[in-house]
């Protein structure tokens, strides 16, 4: 064909051709230049092809120096061999064929590699397989996955047929919690499904005060007492001023109160809480969950006063038997107390609009601030790489998004305002053990632009802003085996670094912040060993200062400046991340305790917003979070509920 005298010709078969041959050139081993060594088995490919597909890859490639024999080697040692050549092929043909058996381990290498793509086709086609019989298991993988959009339409399902589920091995041999609910005779419950979010607030608070775990709460069944005050007391406060008597059934107690009976069942031998060998309530692991996942899913009335409930108790899938029973009369001149009907039908949506909104990515080590009324979290790494990703919390709608992505991949670094904008340094990008590198980030433009380098390549520094400088302080040395003295103030308009006094102590991991004209530097460690000395700078005269020591010696705590004084937030101890918050009064300066987190946090991000001291995301000592939780200073408390958020 000629148009304007140029010649256009189209070839239909020259692409499907070509991505037969370059697939046929993998399989050969020709002109690649990537091994993929997949649980000891090895897959040949070119990177040019995985990097267009793949942006996990793509990221790992373009920070890749010299591989040694022009060949780069990435290791997966937690996928399926069989699922990765499938997606392989799908690299080069477009074309996704994998047996039912391995549709489940293409997904998990899709995610893997960030094919979110292939990871619906493979989620969909899970979903159309599912049935009564399999929706147990689906759910436990989709948790795994951390899969909302599934977990979503897999609740849904279980939501219209928990009844034929409830009937399934699978929902037999989950953890079980049996609740007895006592009401007094003035008293309505609350309905359409609010009875089981207090319920679910009951466990949560239970588990935090006293520490124990989930299953010690399923060793019997656990009374409860609906008072006139429209909360739920656990029916053991009220037995310390009454009377027992025995029932012709062995295994009932009767408590009786001044107008109220309430009724325990006491555990049998043969009243297993759960089925299986060893009595252990997790028929299915569970690490596969979140652990700090709370979520009512759906409910059935078994009986005229008994009813069935699954939700997700603190990551665990569990189911709730919740009974009523009628309280019959002890004593001639006792009133007889009948409980209320039980008639409501749940709605799943009241009962997961409680919890803060998670962020999309677990991020530990990651920098934090308050910009424009909104809360940023950038970078930071979890258990497969550091990130580039940078997250915005929008406190009105409960929502987090995403914004511009870091030009570099960090974590273990601190963020900062100044002068309207966002300013990042150093920092560790997953490869190198020290960045020297900054960034600043305009929210007017979206975008993200280098600031000039800092002297040392650094990791673990504290940043803040003062006077319209940039300060960053301490940090590890360039081998990452002490804590530095050394402390640089940067001027955005001349766009120079200068040297500031040193240091008393060398630190790293230390928390660094502005108050009161001053720059605090708090705890850290000189080597690994935590400190808990606190120094001051003041940029009159150039110099630091010893002040109060904290109680606790921590590593890696968040802090900010609230209500005239720092809050320093969890941390590392040396031996475990840690719950306890302490507080610094600079006029008496004196340090004392608040009101532990409902989380361990270590490298966590701190930030004040709107007015409310928050605290999101780190390392718990087991799993790395994508959480956030609030302080409310009336009652000395965190609270990981929207309710907390709003309320200041």
């Amino acid at each position: 064909m000629f148009t304007n005298g140029c010649l256009i010709f189209e070839d239909d078969s020259f692409l499907d051709s070509t991505v037969a041959k370059m697939n046929a050139l993998r399989k050969s081993g020709q002109f690649c230049d990537v091994r993929l060594q997949v649980c000891g088995h090895e897959l040949m490919a070119h990177k040019a092809v995985l990097a267009c597909c793949s942006p996990y890859l793509f990221e790992i490639f373009n920070s890749d120096s010299e591989p040694q024999g022009g060949v780069s080697l990435v290791i997966f040692d937690d996928l399926n061999p069989d699922a990765m050549e499938i997606l392989l092929n799908y690299a080069y043909t477009a074309q996704l064929k994998a047996d039912k058996d391995l549709v489940s381990d293409v997904y998990s290498a899709a995610k893997k590699l960030k094919l979110d793509r292939v990871k619906q086709i493979c989620g969909d086609h899970m979903l159309s397989k599912m049935d009564c019989q399999s929706a147990i298991s689906y759910r436990n993988f989709a948790s795994s996955m951390a899969d909302c959009r599934l977990l979503s339409k897999i609740d849904s399902y279980i939501h219209d047929h928990l009844q034929e589920i409830s009937e399934q091995d699978d929902f037999l041999k989950l953890p079980r919690l049996k609740l007895d609910v006592m009401l007094e005779e003035n008293l309505n419950l609350p309905s359409n499904g609010k009875l089981y979010s207090k319920v679910i607030s009951w466990v949560q608070r239970s588990l935090w005060k006293n520490g124990d775990p989930l299953e010690k709460l399923m060793e019997e069944v656990q009374t409860l007492y609906y008072s006139a005050d429209h909360k739920l007391h656990d029916g053991s406060l009220f037995e310390g001023q009454a009377e027992t008597c025995n029932s012709e059934d062995d295994h009932i107690h009767f408590v009786q109160l001044p107008g109220l009976v309430l009724q325990k069942k006491l555990p049998r031998e043969r009243d297993e809480i759960i089925s299986g060998a060893s009595g252990s309530p997790s028929p299915t692991s569970k690490s596969l969950f979140n652990k700090h996942e709370w979520k009512y899913i759906a409910s059935e009335k078994t009986t005229n006063n008994s009813y069935l409930c699954l939700a997700v108790l603190r990551g665990v899938l569990c189911v709730i038997s919740l009974h009523g029973r009628s309280s019959p009369q002890s004593s001639p001149s006792a009133t007889p107390c009948v409980l209320k009907s039980l008639s409501f039908e749940a709605q799943p949506e009241e009962l997961q609009e409680r919890l803060l909104k998670p962020m999309h990515y677990a991020r530990s080590g990651l920098g934090t601030a308050e910009l424009d009324c909104m809360l940023i979290a950038a970078g930071g790494y979890n258990r497969e790489e550091c990130l580039r990703t940078v997250e915005c919390y929008n406190p009105k709608k409960d929502c987090w998004t995403f914004i511009s992505p870091m030009r570099t991949p960090r974590a273990r670094f601190q963020m900062t305002v100044l002068m309207g904008q966002l300013f990042v340094m150093g920092g560790s990008n997953g490869h190198s053990d020290e960045l020297s590198c900054g960034e600043m980030y305009d929210p007017k433009a979206d975008e993200w632009s280098q600031v000039p380098e800092l002297r040392i390549n650094r990791c673990n520094a504290g940043v803040c802003s003062l006077q319209n400088k940039l300060f960053v302080v301490g940090g590890s040395d360039p081998c990452g085996q002490k804590g530095l003295k050394n402390c640089d103030s940067f001027d955005p308009v001349s766009k120079s670094w200068t040297s500031c006094a040193p240091l008393n102590i060398r630190r790293h991991q230390a928390a660094v912040c502005e108050l009161a004209g001053s720059v605090y530097v708090i705890g850290g460690a000189e080597s690994w060993n935590c400190l808990n000395s606190v120094e001051r700078y003041n940029p009159e005269n150039n110099t630091w200062t010893l002040v109060a020591a904290m109680n606790v010696a921590r590593r890696g705590a968040g802090v900010a400046v609230y209500e005239g004084k720092l809050f320093v937030v969890g941390g590392f101890d040396g031996s475990r991340a840690l719950r306890c918050v302490e507080v610094y009064d600079p006029a008496k300066n004196e340090w004392r305790m608040l009101g532990s987190m409902t989380s361990a946090r270590s490298n966590a991000g701190v930030a004040v917003l709107n007015g409310v001291l928050c605290a999101v995301g780190g390392f718990n000592g087991n799993e790395f979070l994508n959480t956030m939780e609030v302080f409310d200073p009336d009652t000395n408390e965190w609270s990981p509920f929207i309710e907390a958020l709003a309320k200041s």
